[in-house]
């Protein structure tokens, strides 16, 4: 298992990879309607579940209870997931199926980070969980990458 700080810097250094990439190939007003609204929404998202008391993170610095590194880790996997996207679809189907991308994306490691002590769970909310992952997590995997996906449709 690496690190709390490797893990960290890996996610902040995916990020500013694809904010690079971003920059090269976008114009700069879809850049910044991704990367900062992206951030944003992220954040805000993030931040009613923390205090909610759903969720408690372990790792890195925190600003209202969200490390620093996990708006990094939103908008670089819904980058990935969206430049993915736009391969094989255009405008909002490319919306819908990055959305789905990065929810997969989140199924596959969120229960390692769960397993690996950086962030807890403690909801009580019914409803299913896959691999101790709650419902609610999915959902907002799904809506927050579409909404960020979606600002830079408008944006392109």
């Amino acid at each position: 298992m690496p690190s709390n700080r490797a893990f960290a810097a890996t996610t902040v250094a995916v990020a500013l990879l694809a904010l690079a990439h971003a920059a090269l190939t976008w114009p700069p007003a879809a850049v910044l309607a991704f990367f900062a609204g992206g951030a944003a929404v992220a954040f805000v998202a993030e931040s009613v579940v923390v205090r909610l008391g759903w969720l408690d993170h372990h790792v890195g610095r925190e600003v209202l209870g969200v490390p620093v590194y996990v708006l990094f880790g939103w908008t670089g996997v819904v980058y990935v997931a969206f430049r993915a996207a736009l391969l094989v679809a255009d405008g909002w189907p490319a919306v819908a199926l990055a959305a789905a991308l990065a929810t997969g994306y989140d199924a596959l490691v969120d229960h390692r980070g769960v397993a690996d002590g950086r962030w807890t769970y403690t909801d009580d909310l019914p409803g299913p969980r896959f691999r101790g992952v709650p419902w609610w997590n999915f959902a907002g995997w799904f809506a927050i990458s579409a909404l960020t996906a979606g600002l830079a449709t408008v944006a392109l």
